[in-house]
């Protein structure tokens, strides 16, 4: 369902919260916010998420932003979402002069910016802001997109403006409500009435759109999104059946309904090209599957844009899993499309967590519901993200090379591993804090950081760091494992972050990076490691890794004694 009714979400409320992650989330609006603060609450408990909200009074953005002893400040949230309305932006605009008109859009975008500013630079917080939805005043009719004394001009001035400073601002996100608005119509997401009477600028209906995306914002910063979406193929990305069509008798193409699977495979190799992983789990014979995929002329997929190709005569839930263990990632960072209602059913009743959208009974419907789930929410998107197929093929690869030794020393030498090691730079900031946003299994502390804090980090004196790549004779694993220590004392250095891939779990990494903590912990002269495990609810995989290095355990936390350091084994060799 693409959002909850707000009756749904506001008797969340009287639902018990206890158990769920606490997420600080600050409000601060123009107009009257509590309905939006319910809709905001109830979805986190959707989402299993405590929003624990602080809600500023009425039109009271300034004073909450600009006094460091305001209610913001002593609240201290993590989140700050800054809820601007266009009713409010055209009465300002009405009261300016023509002069003032002209410039009108960039000026209230500067100042929105100071807000930022503001709040970053006293919180620390990562800032929401909206794009402003446009209002046709009707005072220049089409003219208005010809005149910079328009309303509409200048709320497009301004909404460009943010979206280019948040750019350049890591920790500034965009809840484009101009283009939710758009989709939905204006008159869809206003309520008249409601805002001449409480001025109340979303309608009921549109505030749980507004609180999901909002939402999936949050989450996907905390380090919750989906990572892969899995294919059926007969009826899903092309029309008829491969099995009894042939190749030549299946759909797709410019003609026809073959339009809408082939509009279909562009999304979903477009995501692949962003970072999402393809995976393909069907019914069929292997051989008859992969010739569209090798010799249709109509196809936008081909073999080597998906990771995973599980066709077989197994069930969908068995191949479902084997493409989670080859992959190494939850089933709810995976997204599963199949036309078939009886498919779908079985898929989300033995698999917890998985996302299996209800595919409308038209093709030519698929896509354009798909859009509205807003499945694939992200935080930041890297250069990096575009291997990310390749680099899960070439593991599917050693997995099957793997089952050719008896000893798994063997297998792991005859990859031919080769690591680079460095501290962070400005250049691999953005994939550090990639790194740090999306790894949930391996991951020690599950603290996130963004690239302006990253950024940060390699320029203190306080921190040491460094980041691992890792190839071998298959492929190039790419970003691999970061370390962040942190000086306690004269004797001992805090592991804050470690973080590896579970692409290379078993590999031996784990050793090679320790090998390498301990030589740059000795080197800026430390004799004592300390690390510390925080179990979550997706960690459980680590919960022994300081035990099984060889970490004592004292009042919570693990203790390594680096004097005399023995290095531990490993086939990895530095490059």
């Amino acid at each position: 369902m693409y959002h909850y009714s707000f009756n749904r979400l506001k008797k969340n409320l009287k639902k018990d919260f206890s158990g769920l992650k606490k997420i600080k989330l600050a409000l601060l609006s123009d107009s009257a916010s509590q309905l939006l603060a319910q809709a905001l609450r109830g979805h986190g408990f959707e989402s299993q998420v405590d929003f624990e909200l602080f809600e500023a009074d009425y039109n009271q953005v300034d004073q909450q932003v600009f006094d460091p002893a305001s209610e913001l400040y002593v609240f201290r949230p993590s989140f700050v979402f800054i809820n601007l309305s266009s009713e409010h932006l055209l009465k300002d605009f009405y009261r300016a002069d023509g002069k003032q008109q002209s410039d009108f859009g960039r000026n209230r975008a500067e100042k929105i910016m100071t807000y930022c500013q503001a709040v970053q630079s006293g919180l620390g917080a990562k800032v929401i802001l909206n794009t402003f939805v446009e209002i046709n005043d009707a005072v220049y009719g089409n003219y208005a997109a010809k005149t910079n004394k328009s309303f509409i001009y200048q709320v497009r001035v301004c909404n460009l403006m943010l979206m280019e400073y948040a750019q350049k601002n890591k920790d500034l996100y965009i809840c484009d409500l101009a283009l939710l608005q758009a989709a939905s119509g204006y008159e869809h997401t206003f309520d008249p009435k409601m805002y001449v009477n409480g001025d109340m600028v979303y309608s009921i209906d549109f505030l749980p759109v507004i609180a999901r995306h909002i939402s999936d914002i949050i989450l996907s910063v905390s380090g919750v999104f989906k990572k892969c979406l899995i294919m059926d193929l007969d009826n899903t990305l092309w029309g008829g059946i491969i099995g009894d069509d042939g190749m030549e008798g299946i759909e797709l193409g410019d003609l026809g309904i073959g339009k809408a699977f082939t509009l279909l495979q562009s999304w979903a190799r477009q995501l692949s090209l962003r970072g999402i992983i393809l995976a393909v789990c069907s019914k069929n014979t292997e051989a008859i599957a992969l010739e569209p995929f090798e010799k249709h002329p109509d196809m936008v997929l081909r073999r080597e844009d998906i990771a995973v190709f599980a066709v077989n005569w197994e069930t969908k839930v068995q191949n479902i899993r084997h493409i989670q263990q080859v992959l190494n990632i939850g089933f709810d960072s995976m997204v599963f499309l199949d036309d078939n209602p009886f498919e779908r059913e079985m898929v989300k009743s033995a698999i917890a967590g998985i996302t299996v959208p209800d595919l409308p009974e038209d093709p030519a419907d698929y896509l354009p519901y798909l859009r509205t789930l807003n499945l694939f929410e992200t935080a930041l998107v890297t250069e990096e993200d575009q291997q990310r197929n390749r680099q899960y093929r070439e593991e599917a690869e050693r997995n099957d090379l793997q089952q050719r030794f008896e000893n798994e020393g063997e297998f792991l030498q005859s990859l031919s591993m080769q690591a680079i090691v460095k501290p962070f730079d400005r250049f691999s900031a953005p994939r550090v804090a990639q790194l740090s946003q999306r790894s949930n299994q391996f991951n020690l502390r599950t603290i996130r950081y963004t690239e302006d804090e990253i950024n940060r980090i390699l320029s203190s004196p306080e921190y040491l760091t460094r980041s691992f790549s890792l190839s071998d004779r298959i492929g190039d694993h790419g970003l691999i494992s970061i370390i962040i220590l942190k000086k306690l004392d004269s004797a001992r250095i805090f592991i804050d972050t470690w973080i590896m891939s579970c692409r290379v779990l078993k590999r031996g990494v784990e050793k090679f990076v320790l090998n390498e903590i301990a030589d740059m912990a000795q080197g800026a002269g430390y004799t004592r490691l300390i690390g510390e495990y925080l179990p979550t609810r997706k960690n459980g995989i680590v919960q022994d890794h300081y035990k099984q290095l060889g970490f004592t355990l004292s009042e919570g936390l693990w203790e390594l004694d680096l004097t005399g350091y023995n290095k531990l084994e490993t086939f990895i060799n530095y490059k």
